[in-house]
């Protein structure tokens, strides 16, 4: 945890409040678990109830993005006309795309589609077909504050097969989402989210995962979907962080493209899905903030 603070002293998270009032309690139960030998949480991982705002500001952007390309998008679209909307709604709200320029990201959109499995960089090459699977994942800055979501698209008649794959991606959504309360583990709802994929006959990429965001684009803690319960952080009030397994219909094992350096596919050429949530931990339970 951060350094010692005295009982009567202005609590860390800027309430007006004194510690002993406030946050002590908290901290101390914390304190406990780690000495138990869990992982947990420093307070720079704990969002103040108005950095909580200002991200959710910035969420609802994020969504109203993500509702105008689910408007929009269609066959015979190039992925680069999705970027393009993506840049021109989230401006025109007041925001600016978090990838457009990150560690030299040229775009302001991931769009994956088929066998990519996340970071694909939008192109006037790639025009969406029948029966193709995309997954658009955008993410929103306002006023210094992030947010970050996705959803996949079923573009015309799809396979069977892929329909399925879509389908059990977003149930592993929903499966996590129950495991998300405060004084729980993030391997609690790692565990959940693996066993369900693999229950249904697919497979969960080990490499990426999820991760905090708020007050910056990427933050700790990074989450594991191959986890077990009772590992990984501790949960508490006020974490914010993303859950997006990525869901391949084949092996787990994936590669980086050696041109592009970004655009991550599966080994085996089997497609892959997944959806995103940015989810805020309550002292209940969680509230899906971005999606």
């Amino acid at each position: 945890m951060s350094r010692k603070i005295g009982r009567n002293d202005p609590c860390w998270c800027k309430s007006g409040r004194k510690y002993k009032a406030c946050h002590q309690a908290f901290d101390e139960k914390i304190e406990r678990i780690r000495e138990a030998g869990h992982i947990v949480p420093d307070h720079d991982m704990i969002k103040t109830k108005d950095q909580i705002e200002k991200i959710k500001e910035s969420a609802k952007i994020n969504v109203a993005v993500l509702d105008y390309i689910s408007e929009q998008i269609k066959e015979g679209m190039s992925t680069e006309e999705i970027d393009r909307m993506v840049y021109e709604k989230t401006t025109r709200m007041g925001g600016y795309p978090a990838t457009l320029h990150y560690q030299d990201f040229p775009k302001s959109s991931c769009t994956s589609l088929n066998h990519q499995v996340c970071h694909g960089i939008p192109s006037e090459r790639d025009i969406l077909k029948e029966g193709d699977i995309l997954n658009v994942d955008i993410s929103t800055r306002l006023d210094g504050y992030y947010s970050d979501s996705s959803r996949m698209f079923c573009i015309g008649e799809v396979s069977p097969e892929k329909k399925k794959l879509v389908e059990v991606a977003r149930e592993c959504i929903d499966v996590g989402l129950k495991e998300v309360k405060p004084w729980g583990f993030l391997g609690d709802m790692g565990q959940a989210i693996h066993d369900y994929a693999y229950a249904h006959g697919y497979t969960v990429v080990r490499e990426i995962g999820g991760h905090g965001v708020g007050l910056e684009f990427h933050e700790d803690p990074w989450v594991s979907y191959n986890s077990k319960r009772g590992t990984e952080m501790l949960m508490v009030p006020g974490m914010i962080f993303t859950i997006e397994p990525m869901i391949n219909m084949g092996r787990a094992e994936i590669y980086i493209d050696d041109k592009d350096g970004w655009t991550v596919y599966t080994q085996d050429g089997m497609p892959s899905a997944q959806w995103e949530v940015q989810v805020l931990v309550t002292d209940d339970g969680y509230e899906i903030i971005s999606y």
